[in-house]
C-alpha cells in the first residue's frame, strides 16, 4: 500500500471499478481499497444483470439520468470490449383492468425520463409476443437488455489497472481523519493497522457506504445516510419444457423494488425474483419458503408456472436509503465540502440502477474532481 496516493476509492463493486477505469485514463496515484479478496462480490454480483432503460425513476433524479446515459454507455462498452450481453427487451405488464391505468402512468413516466423507444401493447399484442404470458395490457422495452456483470466489472478491472491503478484486496477501512487539505486513513489487513494519506477520498462501499460516511465525521442520521438493508431472493425455473419466455417480463412496480419478475439469464435459465423484505444485516441464503410467494405473485401472469418447477437460487442485499414503507430516496453523490470535508466524495444508496449506471455515475465523479482540481 503507497504511503500517500492521489485518490483513494474506498470499494471495488461495479460502480467503484467504473470510477477507477474512467479516473485513472486521466490520472495516476489512483488507489482502491476493497475488504473482500476480489473485487465485485456483494450487491455487483447479486442480482439480476439487467440494463435497465430508465422508466421506473422520477424525472431529473440521479437514478434517472444516470440509468438513461449508463444504457447507452454499457451497450457501447459491450461491443468495444466483447462483453458478452443480449438487448432481449421487456414487457412489463398489467393483470387486470384496475392496473391499466398505472401501465399508461409509467409510459408517460419513462417518456419524460426521456425512454423514448417505449410502446403500449394490447392483450393481443402481448399474446403475439409471448404467448405464455397472460395479461389485460402491457408495455415493450425494447433498449432493456442482460449483461454479464462479472464480464463487466473484469473490463473495468483490466482497464484500470492496464492505466496504472493500484488495488489493495483483504484491506478494511477503520479510520478517516482530515489533516489539512488531505485525508489519513486508517486501514487493517492480514498484518496489521497502519494508514496513508490521500488528497480525495472517494466513499463507494456500496452496502458499508453510511459506515465509512461516519468514519469521516458525519452524523448518518441528521443526514439522512443511514441505509436500511433490503434482501432480494430468486428462485431458478428449472422446466422440462424449456423457458417459457423469451424477454424479460415484469409485474407493475412495488414500493420498494420493481416487483418479482421473470428474467433469463445469457445460458437462456429462467430465474424469478427479486423479493422485497427489509432485514437488519446483509444475509445471502435462500429461505425455501419463500417459493409459495414467489409462485403465487408469477403465475398472475405466466399461469402454465408450476411450483414444482421452481428452486433457490442465490440472494443479494440492497443498500437502501429508503427504509419501509418509504418514498422513493434518490441516488446520494455529493463532494462533502458543506460538511467541511471537501475532498470527500460520498456515493451511498447505489442500488438499481446501479449496475446500469455504472458508467454514467463514473463519469460524474471524475467531472466532480475535474472541479476540485
Amino acid at each position: 500500500m503507497p504511503a500517500e496516493v492521489d485518490v483513494a476509492i474506498i470499494g471495488a463493486g461495479v460502480v467503484g471499478l467504473a470510477i477507477a477505469a474512467e479516473l485513472s485514463r486521466q490520472q495516476k496515484g489512483v488507489c482502491v481499497i476493497e475488504k473482500n479478496r476480489t473485487f465485485g462480490l456483494e450487491t455487483s454480483s447479486r442480482n439480476s444483470e439487467v440494463i435497465h432503460a430508465g422508466i421506473y425513476y422520477p424525472e431529473d433524479s440521479l437514478k434517472a439520468r444516470f440509468c438513461i446515459e449508463g444504457n447507452r454507455l454499457l451497450y457501447e462498452l459491450c461491443q468495444k470490449y466483447e462483453i458478452a450481453h443480449r438487448r432481449l427487451g421487456k414487457i412489463i405488464v398489467a393483470t387486470d383492468e384496475d392496473e391499466i391505468s398505472k401501465l399508461e402512468e409509467l409510459y408517460r413516466q419513462g417518456l419524460s425520463n426521456g425512454v423514448n423507444d417505449l410502446r403500449l401493447l394490447s392483450q393481443k399484442e402481448v399474446k403475439g409476443l409471448e404467448p405464455n404470458v397472460e395479461a389485460t395490457a402491457g408495455m415493450l422495452s425494447p433498449s432493456t437488455g442482460i449483461i454479464d456483470s462479472h464480464s463487466l466489472m473484469r473490463t473495468f478491472y483490466g482497464l484500470a489497472k492496464e492505466q496504472g491503478t493500484d488495488f489493495v484486496f483483504n484491506t478494511e477501512v477503520i479510520g478517516i481523519e482530515k489533516t489539512g487539505d488531505k485525508y489519513n486513513v486508517g486501514i487493517q489487513d492480514r498484518e496489521g493497522t497502519s494508514s496513508f494519506i490521500t488528497d480525495i477520498l472517494i466513499n463507494s462501499a456500496g452496502l458499508n457506504s453510511d459506515t465509512i460516511a461516519r468514519l469521516a465525521g458525519i452524523d448518518i442520521d441528521r443526514t439522512g445516510y443511514r441505509l436500511h438493508y433490503c434482501k432480494g431472493e430468486y428462485f431458478s425455473l428449472n422446466s422440462p419444457d424449456g423457458a417459457p419466455v423469451s424477454r424479460l417480463v415484469y409485474p407493475l412496480p412495488e414500493l420498494a423494488g420493481k416487483g418479482i419478475h421473470v428474467t433469463l439469464n445469457l445460458d437462456g435459465q429462467v430465474r424469478l425474483g427479486p423479493s422485497t423484505r427489509y432485514i437488519n444485516e446483509p444475509d445471502y441464503k435462500v429461505d425455501d419458503a419463500q417459493k409459495e410467494a414467489f409462485y403465487q405473485s408469477v403465475k398472475k401472469f405466466l399461469p402454465q408456472l408450476r411450483i414444482e418447477d421452481l428452486q433457490s437460487d442465490f440472494a443479494g442485499t440492497r443498500p437502501k436509503l429508503q427504509g419501509s414503507g418509504e418514498d422513493f430516496r434518490d441516488f446520494v453523490i455529493t463532494e462533502e465540502a458543506a460538511k467541511g470535508l471537501p475532498g470527500l466524495i460520498n456515493l451511498i444508496g447505489i442500488e438499481s440502477p446501479g449496475l446500469t449506471a455504472s458508467p454514467a455515475i463514473a463519469r460524474y465523479v471524475v467531472e466532480i474532481i475535474r472541479r476540485l482540481r
